[in-house]
């Protein structure tokens, strides 16, 4: 994987250690803040950014860029003499102190003008664990959703205050969109979740553990018919983990990556793991079955395992989901490619670089539903003197949902199966 960016613009240097608010952004006067490097440099400029955690202007929590092709290289030590993401560690990684100020997400991008432009975000690790409410990590409790050894017991639900939904990078973007070399940590909202307006985009050898909703979804954003196949996406050398679903009741999403409409896919040498309802999206999209066929997706040379489904599809009838594992795609007639995907082999130390309490509980997950129906509640008694119809109560109950998943535990995926998902940049 390539370990730095090139560019043609000019190059701005970052540094939370050595920056100054008012310094020009030379590599011997770097600037302190990402935002303003952002807000000074135009389009084609490079903008490289030593260790430290981000939090954007005045520590709010989130940075944009809007109206510009801009890059972001993260992972320089203090004196950029050197870069390695893994060691050096540039991060945006708020705390409840930025609750109520984070907008939809930590990274937000719209570029619009140029299709023949580049944008590249390369090296910066994100997260949300240190935001979220989470039940208590008490695994003698039930209620709390914690199996023994796990830092968090269940996030607490999404859209109830003081959980939003936020995702780590979202927005529009015509043009090149490369992503790589990132981690994609605790989202409740999706990790990247994107519409492209036209434009090669690669999302590669970056780490996605335990977002809600999905790890990564990226949407057409053209007219289905005229801009066919000017939007790709090639999805390669991933590690993806623990996508979990909306609520705890665990009704819906829960994917790895998800093969929208508007856009053709191009998915291989991921590692997808432990998602719960499944690694790859392919339902009919918005009911648009159209838009859906017209789509060309790839799927081949990947590892799989304990996902629920490593292909999830509509059935034809009866309003169920097919769930498809890896050695039968070649049944998949939506799929072009789809060679060499398979579990990963027993003999794979993969699976012991995972946190093991959270591996265990998840592979020990349980969704338990409880009703209670009582005619003398003053809840019925009330609704009787209304007339209306008196009603149960249900409760859920599960072992996990969306625990905080360890930063530093997470970095150790990177390199963790040669040739397969993120190796270590």
């Amino acid at each position: 994987m390539e370990n730095q960016a090139t560019t043609n613009g000019n190059i701005y240097y970052v540094s939370l250690e050595k920056g100054s608010a008012r310094a020009e952004g030379t590599q011997q006067a770097p600037m302190k803040d990402i935002q303003k490097a952002i807000d000074k440099a135009t389009n084609g400029d490079l903008i490289r950014i030593a260790q430290g955690n981000y939090l954007g202007t005045l520590d709010r929590g989130w940075i944009e860029i809007k109206g510009k092709y801009v890059s972001l290289e993260g992972g320089w030590n203090d004196d950029f003499t050197e870069r390695k993401p893994t060691q050096y560690i540039t991060r945006i990684q708020p705390t409840v102190a930025q609750r109520g100020t984070i907008g939809q997400g930590l990274l937000m991008i719209e570029a619009f003008a140029d299709k023949n432009a580049q944008i590249v975000i390369d090296g910066i690790f994100f997260d949300l664990g240190l935001v979220h409410e989470y039940a208590k990590a008490d695994p003698t409790d039930e209620r709390f959703g914690c199996p023994e050894g796990c830092e968090t017991g269940r996030i607490m639900p999404v859209g109830n205050p003081p959980n939003k939904t936020i995702r780590l990078i979202g927005g529009k973007v015509a043009g090149k969109l490369v992503i790589r070399n990132c981690m994609f940590l605790n989202a409740s909202y999706n990790g990247i979740i994107m519409t492209s307006l036209g434009g090669a985009w690669e999302i590669c050898n970056n780490v996605f553990v335990a977002n809600l909703y999905a790890s990564c979804e990226i949407n057409g954003g053209l007219n289905p018919v005229t801009g066919a196949h000017q939007s790709t996406v090639d999805f390669h050398h991933n590690t993806v983990l623990f996508s979990w679903p909306t609520t705890k009741e665990m009704e819906s999403m829960g994917y790895g990556y998800r093969f929208k409409n508007g856009a053709d896919h191009n998915v291989h040498h991921n590692i997808f793991g432990c998602n719960n309802f499944g690694a790859l999206d392919a339902g009919w999209d918005d009911s648009n079955l159209p838009a859906d066929k017209r789509k060309i997706c790839s799927v081949y040379d990947n590892l799989f395992f304990m996902n629920k489904g490593d292909i999830v599809m509509a059935g034809t009838s009866g309003g169920k989901w097919l769930f498809v594992p890896g050695k039968r795609f070649d049944e998949v007639e939506m799929l072009t490619q789809y060679e060499n995907n398979k579990e990963i082999p027993e003999s794979s130390q993969f699976k012991d670089v995972i946190d093991q309490p959270y591996l265990k509980g998840f592979a020990s997950l349980k969704v338990m539903t409880t009703e209670s129906f009582d005619p003398n509640s003053s809840a019925n008694f009330l609704r009787t003197a209304f007339g209306l119809n008196m009603m149960g109560t249900a409760t859920t109950r599960v072992s996990m949902f969306g625990n905080r998943y360890n930063f530093d535990k997470a970095i150790e995926l990177f390199g963790a199966e040669p040739e397969y998902g993120a190796q270590i940049p």
